[in-house]
């Protein structure tokens, strides 16, 4: 058998060439360092690097990807000749040496894709010294940059002319901290005859009809298969060590069928082919199980195993519908014969330095994609082919992947060494991921193809490649050659065809960005979209996350720490516009902050609503971004910290799977049902329209009846219907005092949703009252809030006492004499500093009600506290 070993410990890490900022003394340093690291984490740990999320830090650490660094090690070897040797690199970022007792054996230029590298012939008995150099990848960014010319990119820094995560260079919401180092595991590998070299299954499934029709009995409306065929085609290459001969054999395993055949001598491909019948069915999680069966593949010689391969595998159906139709051309996604409404979101690297992402966080982060109603994360080009565990979880999780190919944003050169680099990267990543039933689709690009149309990338390029040739020819080539059975778009946005504008609404997919750049997100509403792949707004992280990298003087919208997180352009004037068409002007950062934190979240929920009402001919929308990779004011729903911001509650309660919303049509109002779920949807909806009356000085507010409408409905699984309202009912002569207000089982918070005329800056004439009173419950505290006026997007801010606290809603808005209970989990609890008294001394309730944001003021405790804002109880 093989024998394999990580050589994760021992290792040293120095600097060989400084940058010229370089600290004094830096030559000197011997530091001890993990593996998978990167030079800024062992920098950090050593305390030679002050954190880079901190306050302006991260300007005071180019110097670190400007100079050259050595990783370096020893690893024994028993003296056996008669072993190949090799050593195996998961990933290197980016530009390394590799050398063995001295010796350069390998010259590495991609980050994206692994490297095995004989050594059998260098390695002698006993102790031997590996070296790893890690370059200057700006410098060698520039000098292809100089050999091939300049190609657009909206980054001054050169990130399109090597193989490195683009996002590295900085973003619009990611510093710019330029890594290097063996970021993926190191370890050694040794064997006598052969091994496996690559494993690639195919899995073709076909539903099973249901029991009936032409084959049994009918499935009734909206019941979905649960089994089906499947035909496994497993292509697998073998590496036969120097001087090995005789004949391998090869034996395939899955849910109980063994296949076998035997290599001849000379031989290195082979296909093993399984069919099975009766496979239960891998489906995203809000529509059915997850089943996984483990293929296993052995590589065997003289009747003693060799190698391993074993992994899961599931079976599923998919297709990528995109037809010409009235409308354009669709863009919808089928799962097992099913057309799904895709509610997903953009996926970035979850931390700048992805080697410090542990299993944990990850399986926190797509947990609270699933439970935000998530189907789908788009794995976006700018970042990194991600971790084997992060697919994984996917599997299990029921969370469908579409997988970006690593371009964003920029022209590629298509001359020089990048094409063979793309080329191996390519094959190496998808023979990685192809076993994996949560990957649906491969996407050539982000954003490139819509560069070279709008972004004034022609006369710069003056006939020259920009990479085309990539998403055109290359990468549909080797999708059809090594992952036959998923499909591949050319980009995103896309149009599907060259001659049509790629980001066209009626084709394709489409991204939203006028909307956050130019418009306020009410247009979101002129956008008729088969499909949304970006759009979002933004908002910043929360509080406790801010003020861990701030100091007290730096919360203000000027200061230069405040704004070295805030990579947008103009970033803060667009939230500042944003929210002067909606709220009222805050009176400090802490207004501000909630304020805008509340804008995010309804920005992005008014477009969910719009394009879940536009289905079907709108089949989904993937909002930009779910996660951060550091403290930022950004468009994510989790901030860097992984806190979820009032966005994350907004966008789980717009992708529940049956919605309820009223939208305009013309001059008209709608209800519109949508039904994402397996079970007809049926009920009453009575809407009423209510006048808010002014309160007496010390009593509640009142609400008058004006009007009333009520109407049964049903909606077909997976449908969705429109119920237009009558003039009488919906249209208003007062639209600053007036609400309409639908109610129905299951139609969202107290089984009604709430449609405003006026925004909240013209509407809101005087205080809001609420009475909250919070009681210690096992695992954290209750907070119940009554209304005596009308209070919009209640928030509870419990990261401010505890940033571990989790709050079971947000943005929750009330009308006179309604109640809410919010529960907090924490892990504070008891009595004394970090108890209920503790709680009351936190400024954590906020609503909006008055001018401002009501931010109920930290206070002495007692029962009952009145203010101009609010009562406490």
């Amino acid at each position: 058998m093989i024998e394999t070993s990580k050589l994760a410990k021992g290792w040293t890490l120095r600097m060989t060439a400084p940058a010229p900022d370089a600290p004094s003394g830096a030559m000197g340093w011997r530091l001890a360092a993990p593996v998978p690291s990167v030079v800024h984490t062992v920098l950090i740990d050593h305390g030679h690097l002050p954190d880079p999320y901190v306050g302006q830090n991260e300007e005071s650490q180019h110097w670190v990807g400007r100079s050259e660094w050595e990783y370096s090690t020893t690893f024994d070897h028993d003296g056996n000749d008669d072993r190949r040797t090799e050593l195996v690199f998961h990933g290197l970022d980016t530009i390394a040496v590799i050398r063995v007792n001295g010796q350069d054996l390998a010259h590495t230029h991609n980050q994206h894709r692994s490297y095995v590298v004989d050594v059998t012939d260098v390695v002698r008995p006993g102790a031997n010294d590996l070296a790893m150099t890690f370059k200057n990848v700006r410098g060698y960014a520039e000098q292809i940059r100089a050999s091939v010319g300049e190609l657009p990119n909206g980054n001054p820094e050169p990130f399109q002319y090597v193989r490195k995560s683009a996002c590295n260079f900085g973003w619009d919401w990611g510093p710019n901290l330029v890594t290097a180092g063996p970021w993926k595991p190191v370890g050694i590998r040794r064997y006598e005859t052969a091994r496996l070299q690559s494993v690639r299954p195919s899995v073709t499934t076909t539903v099973a009809p249901g029991p009936g029709s032409d084959h049994g009995q009918r499935r009734g409306p909206g019941e979905l298969p649960t089994n089906g065929h499947a035909r496994v085609e497993v292509d697998v290459e073998v590496l036969r060590a120097p001087g090995a001969s005789g004949e391998l054999g090869l034996t395939v395993a899955l849910l109980g069928k063994t296949e076998s055949l035997t290599l001849p001598q000379g031989s290195r491909k082979a296909r093993v082919v399984i069919d099975l019948e009766d496979v239960e069915l891998w489906w995203p999680h809000d529509m059915g199980a997850q089943p996984l069966s483990v293929l296993t593949v052995t590589l065997d010689a003289e009747g003693h195993d060799l190698d391993v391969w074993s992994k899961s595998i599931g079976f599923r159906q998919f297709e990528l519908k995109t037809e010409r139709d009235e409308a354009g051309t669709s863009f919808v996604f089928a799962v097992n014969g099913t057309d799904i409404f895709v509610k997903g979101a953009n996926w970035i690297p979850d931390d700048c330095f992805p080697s410090r992402i542990s299993d944990r966080q990850l399986r926190q982060r797509l947990s609270q994609a699933t439970a935000a109603n998530m189907n789908l994360l788009r794995v976006w080009g700018g970042g990194v082919y991600e971790s084997d565990t992060f697919y994984e979880l996917c599997d299990r999780m029921g969370i469908l992947v579409w997988q970006d190919f690593l371009f964003a944003c920029a022209g590629y050169p298509e001359d020089g060494p990048l094409y063979e680099e793309v080329a191996a990267e390519v094959r190496d990543n998808v023979a990685r991921l192809m076993n994996h039933p949560s990957l649906v689709l491969w996407n050539g690009n982000n954003e490139c193809v819509w560069g070279f149309w709008d972004w004034d990338w022609k006369p710069r390029l003056d006939g020259r490649n920009w990479g085309w040739r990539y998403y055109s020819e290359l990468l549909p080539a080797l999708v059809a050659e090594l992952d036959p059975t998923r499909p591949y778009w050319n980009g995103s946005p896309y149009s599907g065809d060259p001659g049509l504008h790629p980001n066209d609404p009626s084709h394709g997919n489409t991204h939203i960005w006028d909307v956050w750049n130019q418009k306020d997100y009410s247009h979101y509403a002129e956008w008729n979209a088969r499909f949304v792949s970006e759009f979002g707004f933004q908002g910043p992280p929360n509080w406790s996350t801010l003020t861990s990298v701030l100091e007290a003087a730096d919360l203000d919208l000027e200061s230069s720490a405040f704004l070295q997180h805030q990579k947008a352009e103009d970033g803060t004037g667009k939230l500042q516009r944003g929210l002067a068409a909606h709220l009222p002007d805050p009176a400090n950062f802490q207004e501000w902050h909630f304020l805008t934190q509340v804008n995010q979240a309804r920005a992005v929920r008014f477009g969910i609503e719009h394009f879940r009402a536009g289905w079907p001919v709108c089949a989904g929308s993937i909002v930009w971004q779910l996660n951060d990779c550091w403290p930022v004011t950004s468009w994510a729903a989790i901030d860097g910290h992984g806190q979820l911001k009032p966005l994350w509650y907004a966008i789980r309660d717009a992708y529940r799977p049956r919605l309820a919303t009223i939208q305009r049509r013309g001059d008209l109002l709608a209800v519109v049902l949508v039904n994402d779920s397996a079970e007809a949807w049926s009920g009453t909806i009575t809407v009423e329209r209510l006048s808010s009356t002014a309160p007496p000085a010390a009593g509640p507010q009142g609400t008058r009846k004006e009007a009333s409408h009520q109407f049964a409905f049903e909606v077909a699984p997976r449908d969705k219907t429109e119920i237009d309202l009558p003039a009488e009912v919906h249209e208003t002569g007062h639209p600053l005092s007036d609400v309409l207000v639908a109610r129905g089982e299951g139609l969202g918070h107290g089984d009604r949703i709430l449609y405003f005329y006026a925004e909240d800056k013209d509407r809101i004439k005087e205080p809001a009252r609420v009475m909250a009173r919070a009681s210690e419950v096992p695992g954290g505290i209750e907070v119940t809030v009554t209304a005596e006026t009308i209070v919009r997007d209640l928030v509870l801010q419990a990261d401010r006492l505890d940033p571990e606290a989790t709050v079971s809603e947000q943005c929750v808005s009330l009308l006179p004499g309604e109640s809410h209970t919010f529960r907090i989990s924490s892990v504070v609890g008891g009595t004394g500093a970090h108890g209920l008294d503790a709680w009351w001394q936190y400024p954590v309730l906020q609503g909006i009600g008055i001018h401002a944001g009501s931010i109920l003021p930290s206070t002495e405790y007692s029962r009952t506290i009145s203010t101009k804002e609010g009562t406490h109880q």
